[in-house]
Order: structure tokens, then C-alpha cells, then sequence
């Protein structure tokens, strides 16, 4: 059976925040083990939600299903409601399981303040779309924050809104997802948009594929 990933999708998600880390995941295509991952969706409910873009998506399963023994990484994205501390209270709490049992979260944008909210990023490195918009939530962190794009520290993934091109990056770091030849031809063909990179992509996965 393939290692899951795991997207909690809810109504109004930001879908473009997850977008590279997803399509990397579930695209054996320059994998350095294609096949072994697949991506599935869960959220409070097993009805229909729609993201931010308006795509329909109806949930593998709910929050309520979700193991953390099951699941190799927890992906939180951002969008509407995050300011609302119940409006995400059980996304939250499954992540407080997933960090207990030493499986990893990826949070990034407003998922990080609903994290901040529930105090775990206080006693660790993390990102997020800045140390001021963290300090609304009235977190105790502050001296941990770190002002970069993406950060992976010890299982907890974080990032800005503006970063989902780094986000991905540690998260495929975290997974073992790509070769480094190939996760640097990945990430740079995709920060510079220069067709070198992909002949260096292909190459690097030759051995993979072959």
C-alpha cells in the first residue's frame, strides 16, 4: 500500500498554497521511489467543500477517521477562517495528535497562527507571513520565529503564504521524495521558469526511471 499524505481541505481553502508539495506527492514522475506515495483529502466532514478558486473537492475521509499511524505527513494549508479559533479547533487538534506521535505537519500561511493559537510553536523554529501577524494570536514564540520563506524543524513544517514553492521544498526534504540533484533541478526550474532545468530534472531522474 502507498505512504499517504494527507490535505485538510475545508470550504474556502487557499488551493494554490499546497499545489507544488501535491502535484510533486502524487506525480511519480522523477521520484526517486515512483509509486510509493499517494495524496488523500480529509476534512470535518464528508461533504462537498470548494476552495478559494471554487474547485469542488469531496473528502477521502474525515478528521474524525484520521490516524496519525496511517498518515507519513499532515498538510494544513491556509484560507478563510483561520482567525476563528473554533472555526478549525479539530484540524488543530489532530495535529496536536500527529506532533505527539512524532508524525510530521506542514502548516503554512493562516494554518500557523490556528498552530500558534494552540501553543506549538513556542518552544520551536518556525515561519510563518510574519513575526507580527503571529503576535495577534497572542502566542508566546516570538523568540523562535524566524524570518525565511519555509522551515522544517524536528517533524513541523512552516511557511508564508507567499512561499508555496518552499513549502513544497521541505516538504518533499522531509518525505526523501526526490533526489538532491533532482530536488535542486525541481526547484529551480520552477523559481526561474528556465527550460535548463527541466534536461537537468530529467537527467538527474534517469536512474530512477530507467
Amino acid at each position: 500500500m502507498p505512504d499517504t499524505v494527507h490535505l485538510y481541505v475545508f470550504e474556502g481553502y487557499a488551493d494554490w498554497e499546497p499545489a507544488f508539495a501535491l502535484a510533486g506527492i502524487n506525480n511519480p514522475q522523477f521520484q526517486r521511489e515512483p509509486g510509493r506515495w499517494q495524496v488523500r483529502t480529509v476534512a470535518k466532514q464528508r461533504d462537498l467543500v470548494r476552495s478559494m478558486g471554487g474547485v469542488g473537492v469531496l473528502p477521502d475521509l474525515t478528521l474524525n477517521d484520521l490516524r496519525a499511524p496511517d498518515s507519513r505527513l499532515l498538510i494544513l494549508p491556509g484560507g478563510a477562517d483561520w482567525e476563528d479559533p473554533a472555526a478549525h479547533r479539530a484540524a488543530i487538534d489532530k495535529a496536536q495528535e500527529f506532533i505527539r506521535m512524532q508524525v510530521t505537519v506542514a502548516a503554512i500561511c493562516g494554518a500557523t497562527a490556528g498552530l500558534a493559537r494552540a501553543g506549538l510553536l513556542n518552544e520551536r523554529p518556525h515561519t510563518s507571513n510574519a513575526l507580527a501577524y503571529l503576535k495577534g494570536t497572542g502566542y508566546d514564540g516570538a523568540p523562535n520565529y524566524r524570518d525565511e520563506p519555509a522551515l522544517r524543524d524536528d517533524g513541523l513544517i512552516t511557511a508564508g503564504g507567499m512561499a508555496p514553492l518552499e513549502f513544497a521544498r521541505e516538504i518533499f526534504i522531509e518525505l526523501g521524495l526526490y533526489d538532491d540533484e533532482a530536488l535542486d533541478a525541481w526547484y529551480q526550474l520552477y523559481k526561474t521558469g528556465k527550460s535548463e532545468y527541466f534536461a537537468r530534472l530529467a537527467r538527474a531522474a534517469e536512474p530512477q526511471t530507467a
